[in-house]
């Protein structure tokens, strides 16, 4: 099986350059000069007897071997990589999760403490983001998506919870206008976000028809559900927000939700990572663990 492997020195510096696409930057992952990686590279080429590089002006791009071979060579590493952990920690470790800010603050932070206290050998490092992660490319164990179908190429998902959206306030906001009874009361105060297109599909499902009228709003912009929550329990305005994220603030009554009407987009909360990967010990135990979670809440 040796004689069939090429150099892995060589394999290591192409992975590197094929991931980047380019020599430089996997020279300063590698701690090596740019001279040695392209040395690399030629070994490797004439190991395989085919380019694996285009080489252009500032630029390199792979040929068709060169994909091919980049696909397994991430693949090997990958595998090299979670089988040394596996070995160091028992299949533990660190396990990194990429997950959009609100989530992470006003879901999964409430909640952490008793997967460490089932898992003390596991610790999490959360990453947030709303950005989609790449799992080939990056160091992601567990990423929390939202989609419709939850369809992504080579990716496991798994049902969270539906991302609906009803309007909250703080109790001493409703007061000032002497109480929310109907849903144009809620045009009387101050609307977080009023763009957002969540209010125009909720008011039509609460009967008020026409297009509310907020143009007399501050075009205030958060971009994320937890700043708007907090901005909400300060009595800034009304947020219109996912219930599952808010919780603790309805039970405490920070925040009130004056109407039953609950409305959503077809967007769902999904736990993904690479199918390859399902049995990987620290995914299948954070997997199960949180998918006890979202049952126990839903009961």
């Amino acid at each position: 099986m040796s004689n069939r492997l090429p150099p892995l020195a060589a394999v290591r510096a192409f992975e590197a350059a094929a991931r980047h696409l380019s020599f430089t930057r996997a020279a300063e992952e590698l701690a090596m000069t740019q001279a040695a990686v392209s040395y690399q590279i030629k070994v490797l080429e004439e190991r395989v007897g085919a380019p694996l590089f285009v080489r252009q002006p500032r630029r390199v791009a792979l040929t068709d071997a060169g994909k091919t071979l980049a696909s397994a060579a991430t693949d090997a590493f990958r595998i090299l990589a979670e089988g040394y952990e596996s070995a160091r920690t028992g299949g533990l470790g660190t396990l990194t999760i990429s997950t959009i800010p609100t989530f992470a603050a006003n879901w999964l932070a409430l909640r952490l403490g008793s997967f460490h206290i089932a898992h003390p050998a596991i610790a999490v490092r959360l990453e947030t983001s709303h950005r989609m992660v790449d799992f080939a490319a990056e160091s992601v164990d567990i990423g929390i998506r939202s989609g419709a179908k939850g369809e992504w190429p080579g990716l496991m998902a798994h049902r969270l919870f539906l991302a609906d959206f009803t309007p909250m306030l703080s109790p001493k906001l409703a007061a000032s206008i002497g109480g929310v009874r109907h849903p144009s009361d809620l045009l009387r105060l101050p609307i977080l976000d009023p763009d957002d297109p969540w209010w125009e599909i909720w008011f039509k499902l609460a009967g008020v028809n026409d297009r509310p009228d907020t143009s007399g709003q501050v075009r205030s912009q958060l971009g994320s559900q937890a700043y708007e929550g907090r901005a909400a329990v300060a009595g800034r305005g009304v947020g219109i927000l996912t219930r599952a994220f808010f919780t603790s603030e309805l039970a405490d009554g920070s925040l009130i939700q004056p109407f039953d009407v609950v409305g959503n987009d077809g967007h769902i909360f999904w736990l993904v990572y690479q199918e390859q990967r399902r049995n990987v010990p620290k995914i299948r135990a954070f997997r199960d663990w949180i998918l006890a979670e979202i049952a126990a809440s839903s009961e």
